[in-house]
């Protein structure tokens, strides 16, 4: 999950939708990017900082939650 970028578009007030749209992509695969189901590509990187004003390093920051960890170390791909 990209919590920083799901963070700046709520500091700014701004849907997700209207923001796909500035940008001139799907709002789709703006959802799927935000929480980590797909990699932007460098242009939509580049895109998405430059609209919302920020570094794009820190944009696509990766958060996992302790949950996806617990799972990754069990290997079960589910918590228990």
């Amino acid at each position: 999950m990209y919590a920083n970028l799901k963070l700046q578009i709520f500091k700014l007030g701004i849907h997700q939708n209207y923001l796909a749209k500035e940008v001139g992509i799907a709002d789709s695969v703006l959802s799927k990017i935000i929480h980590g189901y797909r990699e932007p590509s460098a242009s939509e990187r580049r895109l998405l900082a430059d609209y919302l004003h920020v570094e794009e390093n820190w944009l696509f920051e990766r958060f996992e939650s302790p949950l996806q960890r617990r799972s990754t170390v069990l290997g079960t791909g589910q918590a228990k």
